[in-house]
């Protein structure tokens, strides 16, 4: 427990972290990786250099400075981020490293600010938290583990099929490369896939989600290629597994994590919202509710440029065909010709207010929600105005948290 004078010494820093969070931390990225190189093996080089990193740990610096007294408050956060350490093999030594450089980062970017008093205090909360993220995170690992088909770690699989859903998507079917059983996983969970590409000198792991029901044999990840542009570079990983891996290739892949997940007992309808490739989980959603001829009303809307970049559209169809409590609506931003021929979209332009208005029956509904960041803030705000409030959606971020209503909302 804190001492009441640390909460306040803590409490105190809100203010100027709010100011200096992001600075803080890029300072801290920068020195700690100086010094212990081989942590590059297990962060994000691209969400680094976009910044997405710093900004989400700023934000969860402040937010628990915030609720410094009240710790609880943010376990919910503390686990959406402990799944992800879980998934790329975090362990207990790591903290004492981030303890060291996060402090020396404050007293850096502070200076006579930080104060011998705020520097104790900022270590004692860290030890707090640190050992608020260890705990959940070995509890786990052990499920990870033991579970039927579970492991340690990171295992191998066998590329067995490649299939290419849109002009930028493919899905890959991963198999076990030792043949035995493999864990099952909750609709809207990823996995980590560990690769060393030919000619860069680290280790780079990215989260896919899992884009088919639990329980088969294989697990299936479907990737965008991200293409670059004059401020970005392409997606290294998502350009080498299409450029590389080829059926038959062996990839490392650990097992299935995250908390965004179908809430299976809420008997209320289900309005699953979907742009570009954030359509990955909600595939998983579907095909879930589907084999289980779950009978609750399902309205599957999705956002994509046009229908050769909108993966799955063939197979939602012919699930809404053969599933009368199942609706599907496309929304394009740049139809095609060939797409207003034939008729293949519902609207264009971006998802609104109006239109959701229309499509959507009832709003006493459970939403998940995924996709870029600027989507699922439009879409928010779109479901904010025709009154569904906030305890009825769920949403996932590719990468680092950010916020779905910037400068107004915690992590």
């Amino acid at each position: 427990m804190l001492s009441e004078n640390t909460i306040k010494v803590i409490k105190s820093t809100v203010p100027v972290l709010e100011v200096h969070g992001e600075a803080i931390t890029r300072h801290f990225y920068k020195t700690m990786f100086t010094a212990h190189p081989e942590l590059l093996n297990i962060f994000n080089h691209a969400n680094q250099k976009q910044g997405r990193q710093q900004a989400a740990l700023a934000n969860m610096v402040y937010t628990a400075a915030l609720h410094i007294d009240n710790l609880a408050s943010i376990l919910p956060a503390v686990r959406q981020v402990a799944h992800k350490h879980r998934s790329l093999g975090i362990v207990p030594e790591q903290y004492a490293i981030v303890g060291t450089y996060l402090l020396q980062a404050i007293k850096d970017v502070l200076g006579d600010a930080a104060t011998d008093e705020i520097i104790t205090a900022w270590g004692e909360a860290y030890q707090v938290i640190a050992d608020a993220f260890i705990g959940i995170e070995q509890d786990m690992y052990a499920t990870a583990e033991q579970q039927t088909g579970g492991w340690e770690g990171f295992r191998s699989f066998k590329v067995a099929k490649r299939v290419q859903e849109s002009d930028i998507i493919t899905s890959f079917y991963l198999y076990p490369e030792d043949g035995l059983p493999i864990s099952s996983h909750e609709p809207g969970q990823y996995i980590s896939i560990k690769i060393h590409p030919e000619g860069h000198p680290f280790t780079q792991i990215r989260q896919y989600s899992l884009s088919d029901a639990p329980d088969k044999p294989y697990y299936r990840i479907s990737v965008k290629r991200e293409q670059g542009s004059m401020d970005r570079p392409d997606g290294v990983i998502s350009t080498y597994l299409h450029e590389h891996i080829t059926e038959g290739s062996v990839v490392e892949l650990s097992a299935p994590a995250g908390d965004f997940t179908l809430h299976a007992e809420d008997p209320r309808p289900i309005v699953l919202l979907s742009g570009g490739v954030g359509i990955t989980p909600m595939i998983s959603m579907l095909n879930t509710l589907a084999q289980k001829s779950d009978k609750r009303p399902i309205t599957f809307i999705h956002a994509n440029v046009d229908s050769a970049n909108h993966a799955f559209r063939e197979h939602v169809n012919l699930l809404a065909d053969n599933n009368d409590n199942v609706r599907a609506y496309y929304c394009y931003t740049q139809p095609s010709s060939s797409d207003r021929d034939i008729s293949c979209y519902h609207k264009e332009g971006y998802m609104d207010a109006d239109w959701l208005r229309q499509i959507v029956d009832n709003l006493d509904a459970t939403f998940y929600m995924c996709g870029s960041v600027p989507f699922m803030q439009s879409v928010y705000a779109a479901l904010d105005e025709i009154g569904v409030s906030p305890d009825q959606i769920h949403y996932e971020f590719f990468g680092p948290k950010a916020q779905l209503i910037p400068s107004a909302e915690g992590v």
